[in-house]
């Protein structure tokens, strides 16, 4: 400022200069003023939100479909045996297609299984003979033993088993002839259609699994991460074979005398590729099989959730029976007629009732067998296996636990209560009686 008190020209057009030059610097970082109006109508005609959402269904899908594929391959690729149990529900259907896809059906690179428990649907068979004609290739069908069909399953164990018994149902029904049907294909890797989606039971199960079957059967769960509309995105996608009762409100199909609509006035529905009503009675967590098993529960009361097939230890059986017939020295015992037939002898013989699956049974395998080679003919020591006839082996072999082992003479079974099971001591024992 001049000494007269007027501004000095140069020093205020120096102010006016970093004034503007500040003014410049802080337009460049401040946003741009949009009209309302224009921007409103930008966005209505640049963001269609079904669009952008069904864009985003497809890429994860497409994720799904790859990572699937890449755990089949892993699986298929790597081991002598791959076999598929389908039950033909919705995620299993999805696994047939992606195995056609990659050419293991038509090649017979992986089997297929099936287990009838002869209480299915009777669209579930008729769809079978449909997906094996349309994809070209034939199923390993596995029923209960020694039942030809379902007359002969009833007049053996009576029709009203699953009523009576609902875990020796699962093991004569399912248990036993998934096991057989593993250890027939000689499965050395399993394709499972299990979801995390599936209930807090399957929330934390993973792409490949190990099952504590001798040195351990390789699982795949190629679809562990898909939720339940996954699947169904992917049967329509690709329009592909699915159960016919998905149609009729079932979201899932196990047997019929324990399955229901969801919701059961059938309002729910999945036909011609797209859903009918409110979905969610379907997708929600933990959804898929809440018209399964309906009605029933197990023996401590709690609300039955798994066939039997997938509960703890249901797989660690399969891959072998103990004191193998061919192999062992003990006498296989295996008709009512045979077993009391040894009981009623004069002869005196040891029988084992056990189940193959009992780790206390599996146990005393080797000292059994020496057992019988070192007694040779004189007694005979003899196998019956229990679990599969507790009621037979109740009544005539005073059976409680696995395993239950007894002399047997004259009509007579007499309990050995000792768990010391080596050679002496079953010798020993067999003196005293």
């Amino acid at each position: 400022v001049a000494a007269s008190g007027q501004q000095d020209p140069t020093a205020m057009l120096q102010t006016t200069v970093v004034a503007l030059a500040l003014l410049a610097s802080a337009s460049a970082w401040a946003p741009a003023r949009r009209n309302p109006i224009t921007r409103t109508a930008r966005l209505n005609a640049g963001f269609d939100m079904e669009a952008s959402i069904q864009e985003s269904k497809d890429m994860r899908l497409a994720h799904l479909e790859e990572q699937a594929m890449y755990a089949l391959k892993l699986a298929v690729e790597n081991h002598e045996h791959p076999v598929f149990p389908n039950a033909m529900i919705a995620g299993d259907c999805v696994i047939t297609h992606l195995l056609d896809r990659l050419g293991y059906l038509k090649s017979g690179e992986a089997k297929v299984m099936v287990v009838d428990t002869f209480h299915l649907f009777p669209e579930t068979m008729e769809f079978l003979k449909e997906i094996e004609e349309f994809y070209g290739f034939k199923a390993e069908v596995f029923q209960a033993e020694g039942c030809a069909d379902k007359a002969v399953y009833d007049k053996k164990f009576g029709a009203d088993l699953w009523k009576e018994d609902i875990e020796q149902y699962d093991k004569v029904c399912k248990v036993e002839p998934f096991q057989r049907g593993l250890k027939t294909l000689e499965t050395d890797v399993m394709i499972n259609g299990r979801t995390r989606w599936q209930g807090f039971e399957r929330a934390y199960i993973d792409l490949f699994e190990n099952a504590p079957i001798g040195g351990g059967l390789a699982k795949v769960n190629p679809i562990a991460y898909w939720t339940f509309e996954d699947t169904f995105d992917y049967i329509a996608k690709y329009q592909i074979p699915h159960h016919p009762l998905h149609a009729k409100g079932y979201p899932s199909i196990g047997d019929a005398k324990d399955t229901i609509p969801i919701p059961e006035d059938g309002s729910v529905r999945f036909a011609d590729f797209k859903f009918e009503g409110e979905k969610t009675e379907w997708l929600d967590y933990a959804s898929e099989r809440k018209g399964r098993f309906v009605g029933l529960a197990n023996k401590d009361g709690s609300t039955k959730t798994e066939c039997g097939i997938h509960v703890a230890g249901a797989e660690r059986t399969f891959d072998r029976d103990l004191w193998e017939e061919g192999k062992s020295k003990v006498k296989q015992v295996e008709t009512h007629e045979e077993a009391l037939a040894l009981k009623d002898s004069s002869d005196k013989s040891m029988m084992v009732v056990y189940a193959p699956w009992c780790p206390f049974c599996q146990a005393m395998e080797e000292e059994y067998e020496k057992l019988a080679a070192e007694l040779g003919g004189d007694v005979t020591v003899a196998k019956y296996r229990g679990d599969e006839d507790r009621e037979f082996v109740i009544d005539n072999f005073n059976t409680e636990s696995f395993p239950t082992i007894n002399v047997v003479k004259d009509g007579k079974a007499v309990k050995y209560e000792s768990e010391d099971r080596d050679v002496e001591s079953l010798k020993a024992f067999i003196a005293s009686v």
